[in-house]
């Protein structure tokens, strides 16, 4: 543990070893206690459907189809909607009771599937749950937590796993599953306009079911690309918008997290900050550790360190600015605060982002107005924010 740096923590998330170790220990201390949900060699339950693809040994990966100890409805536990309904807790328990049967194969093998991996194509298309039948080689243990995926529970190689209903693919997906002409990130985009969301949209490619090189591709990373390619997407259409004829105040409190929102009058432009507090997920430090990473009109060519948050807010932002057919410079800031130290995934920004941006904003005539404001809902003083903020430097230079 006296490799842990704070500020290499923030900017690794668990992801890339910038500590030299190879593994995360940060994650190694929240599943230092063992999770056994019971001691099972066999499962039946109702996949959501659920799926999860490694990058460890890439291009050779693993795959883990995942379902809970019961049948019946089961789509909230891929519901990412429903889950800010929930008390955290409630929905780590629920996604801890995923059992994860795992399949090693080549990433090339969804291009031409063997029969095990086409029916795990088919469950993941199914917009309702599919019965499973799951025999693991040995008891399943761990969790599996990250800062880009929900949780999920415990995992074992699959010995055989059969589907015993009928998957219930939507019109749009099927089409596309058939079509292998289609791009994949043209497929992407086709699906979030028939109304998929994009966790459903994030699952299908990862299970290599898109496209015309067909390619099991790691659940994180799935998930990033559809957030990047349906906000560069919604974006092509925020940029032919008139500005916002104000300076717009967002904020959204909930369980150990603020998130704010400040959409400036100016072309797209886009900022994204997160401030740890001591003894917070990422931070394991004393003080607090603050990122930021933004682009301008443009957009950005290199991925920004900040990691999968980025895009997720992106996202958020770009929806929310289409539905008001304005473009905007947007600078949107999160706080996390001590006691808030288990990683959920980046589904909790983006549906964070996007309740925030669902509330009425404060309205300002000017940016230092709204900065003022904002002031009061920060915790960590906003000097320290705009000590690291590029966009808003931009802002205030432009209208001085």
């Amino acid at each position: 543990m006296d490799r842990l740096r704070p500020e290499l923590c923030v900017r690794c998330r668990g992801g890339r070893y910038l500590c030299g170790l190879a593994y995360c220990p940060l994650l190694a201390r929240r599943l230092s206690a063992p999770h056994r949900l019971g001691a099972v060699r066999e499962l039946r339950g109702a996949s959501p459907p659920s799926l999860f693809v490694g990058r460890v040994g890439y291009p050779k990966v693993r795959v883990y189809p995942a379902a809970p100890p019961e049948l019946g409805d089961t789509t909230i536990y891929e519901d990412p909607a429903r889950w800010l309904g929930l008390p955290l807790e409630r929905f780590v328990a629920m996604r801890l009771s995923l059992y994860r049967a795992s399949l090693h194969l080549r990433v090339e093998d969804a291009a031409n599937p063997p029969r095990a991996l086409q029916e795990i194509q088919l469950a993941v298309l199914s917009q309702r749950p599919v019965d499973a039948e799951v025999e693991f080689a040995r008891e399943p243990r761990g969790a599996y937590l990250s800062e880009y995926a929900p949780p999920m529970g415990p995992a074992a190689p699959a010995k055989s796993i059969r589907f015993t209903t009928e998957p219930k693919l939507p019109r749009k997906a099927e089409e596309l599953y058939g079509d292998r002409e289609v791009k994949a990130r043209e497929a992407v985009v086709e699906l979030y306009e028939a109304g998929l969301d994009v966790s459903y949209i994030a699952r299908v490619l990862s299970a290599g079911a898109l496209g015309r090189r067909r390619r099991l591709v790691p659940t994180r990373w799935a998930i990033t690309a559809v957030d990047k390619i349906v906000s560069d997407h919604l974006l092509e259409r925020v940029k032919e918008m008139p500005e916002v004829d104000g300076y717009y105040l967002y904020a959204r409190r909930t369980v150990g997290n603020l998130f704010i929102a400040i959409l400036a009058p100016s072309r797209w432009a886009y900022e994204w900050g997160e401030a740890f507090e001591p003894h917070t997920v990422w931070n394991p430090g004393e003080g607090v550790e603050v990122e930021v990473d933004y682009e301008l009109y443009g957009g950005r060519r290199d991925y920004p360190e900040i990691g999968g948050c980025y895009y997720a807010a992106r996202l958020a932002v770009a929806e929310a600015l289409l539905r008001m057919k304005r473009q905007a410079a947007a600078v949107l800031w999160r706080e996390v605060y001590t006691g808030f130290t288990l990683p959920v995934g980046v589904w909790w920004v983006r549906e964070n982002v996007r309740a925030m941006f669902r509330e009425p904003p404060a309205r300002f005539d000017t940016l230092e107005d709204a900065l003022e404001a904002a002031s009061y809902l920060l915790k960590i003083p906003v000097e320290r924010w705009l000590a690291k903020s590029r966009l808003v430097h931009l802002l205030r230079s432009r209208v001085a």
